[in-house]
């Protein structure tokens, strides 16, 4: 069992989840945060931090998100960021990619309005 960041992080990354992990196991990708299945300790701390309730343990996903569990997996592989299994966050620091499924969700108004420096 491991949790996994669904569709409410994408254009949001609030990254308290990030800062609260002891294990280091939550990535940055463009537009999302990835926890690590091999890494993650189910602790479920990151969950008691998360604004907007993104996170939820693998076997709890809602059906809406249930494709979550494999994009939080795949992120990982070699033909999306190919990070694999380094041990921990910091030692990779954020990437530009995202899942593919990720990238092509719509843009939240709010993420544009802050690139935009609304």
């Amino acid at each position: 069992m491991a949790y996994v960041i669904a569709s409410g992080c994408i254009d949001v990354k609030d990254g308290a989840c990030v800062k609260c992990c002891p294990v280091d196991c939550i990535y940055e990708g463009g537009r999302a945060l990835y926890i690590h299945p091999d890494e993650c300790i189910s602790c479920g701390v990151c969950v008691s931090v998360c604004p907007t309730e993104a996170i939820y343990e693998d076997v709890e996903l809602p059906p809406a998100e249930a494709a979550f569990a494999e994009i939080n997996r795949d992120f990982f592989a070699i033909g999306v960021s190919g990070i694999g299994s380094p041990g921990g966050a910091d030692y990779v620091g954020p990437v530009a990619c995202d899942h593919p499924l990720v990238a092509a969700y719509p843009v939240r108004a709010a993420a544009t309005a802050a690139r935009e420096g609304h």
